[in-house]
């Protein structure tokens, strides 16, 4: 666990610096986030975030590489790590290109397909999935590579389409490399296996390069993440789930449980867990879809009705309306680890408060901080010499 701290750390360390480096590269080559009417933010934010995230997951690779215990692992966990740390600066690289000189979206799918592929290429694919009878269900060599290709590029469009606040994708996609480090961490450690997995690795770096970017991304931003952020941090944290269906046996990921029984859903974590995490954003995804199709638009035409717009309007501020989603990507991110890991009442009445917790702060608390504003807008006109109704 130590070394995996480190890990975090130095991906936080070397993101929060390069952040810096990335912003003059934008203001250089002008790739600036012009003001328009879909967007919240008054003022031209540069892009590129993404070239220091980059960074902060290379930087972590390589000191991972060099710790006592990790260095010793299964010479797959860095082969692995590193095939989808080359697909990241694949589709890093689009995602410059885009932010820079705005490419089109079906160009940008075409990056997207082309990463997707070079990570099949090298054997980062779904393979199989373990029954709960000690069977496994294995993938053809076709259905492994389609649905994995659908995960990444569902994944990556998700975290591209959450993108419309200040630090929220950042967030949210941390929040759920958290929740998966936890899963793998802990299901190694419940069947007493080696520590050292492609997946935790990827998790717990891309945790700590979306905190170090975090602090110059929260509202009010200094840099945007930009296509080059977004694309590359749903491509990790899709392509660390693939890991793990190729390196635990049957029995390890169908008894990840609390030890007592097997259970379906730890075997199908891997396929869930990017799409559980991201939730909230692939809703939202779909529901832009069919809004612009309904109305005879393209789906990738861009409009100001995603879910954070719709939480702005309804009284939220920026910063509260980007903790609110984190809030229900944490929800359903860690509901689905603790639910596939652990038994017991327990389990479910944590998740049943975070649960009132988040509906509450997403519904009651605009009603009741509309309602503090409009009381003091009212105190002073009812104080006003005359009394009520006086005409002045």
């Amino acid at each position: 666990m130590r070394e995996y701290l480190l890990v975090f750390l130095v991906a936080a360390t070397v993101t929060y610096l390069l952040t810096v480096v990335a912003r003059e590269i934008a203001v250089r080559t002008g790739a600036v986030a012009a003001v328009r009417d879909r967007d919240v933010h008054d003022e031209p934010i540069p892009y590129l975030g993404g070239l220091a995230m980059l960074g902060g997951l290379v930087a972590a690779y390589l000191v991972a590489r060099e710790l006592p215990f990790l260095s010793l692992s299964s010479p797959f966990v860095f082969r692995d790590a590193g095939i989808v740390l080359i697909a990241g600066a694949m589709i890093c690289a689009v995602g410059v290109l885009d932010d820079i000189f705005e490419i089109d979206a079906l160009t940008k799918l075409g990056g997207q397909v082309l990463a997707a592929g070079f990570l099949v290429a090298f054997g980062i694919q779904y393979i199989y999935f373990p029954l709960t009878n000690g069977e496994t269900f294995a993938l053809d060599p076709v259905q492994g590579p389609l649905l994995t290709g659908f995960v990444v590029v569902a994944t990556v469009n998700a975290v591209n389409f959450v993108d419309g606040l200040d630090g929220l994708a950042a967030g949210v996609v941390g929040i759920g490399a958290v929740a998966f480090f936890v899963f793998c961490y802990e299901l190694t450690r419940l069947n007493d296996a080696s520590r050292a997995t492609t997946a935790a690795l990827l998790s717990v770096a891309l945790a700590g390069a979306c905190l170090g970017f975090l602090v110059h991304n929260f509202h009010p931003a200094r840099l945007f993440m930009g296509d080059s952020g977004s694309m590359l941090i749903g491509l990790v944290l899709s392509a660390s789930a693939v890991t793990l269906t190729g390196q635990f046996s049957g029995t390890e990921l169908a008894q990840g449980g609390s030890g007592s029984q097997a259970s379906l859903l730890p075997t199908l974590l891997p396929v869930l867990l990017p799409i559980s995490i991201l939730l909230v954003p692939l809703l939202d995804l779909v529901l832009a879809v069919v809004r612009r199709t309904r109305a005879g638009r393209s789906p990738f035409a861009p409009d100001k009705q995603h879910l954070h717009h719709r939480l702005l309007e309804i009284g939220h501020s920026q910063r509260r309306a980007v903790v609110i989603m984190w809030l229900w990507a944490a929800l359903i991110a860690f509901a689905t680890v603790l639910a596939s890991l652990y038994t017991g009442l327990w389990v479910w009445v944590g998740v049943g408060l975070l649960a009132v917790v988040t509906v509450v702060l997403t519904f009651v608390l605009p009603v009741l901080h509309g309602s503090r504003l409009l009381g003091a807008a009212d105190g002073p006109a009812a104080e006003a010499p005359g009394g009520p109704g006086t005409a002045r």
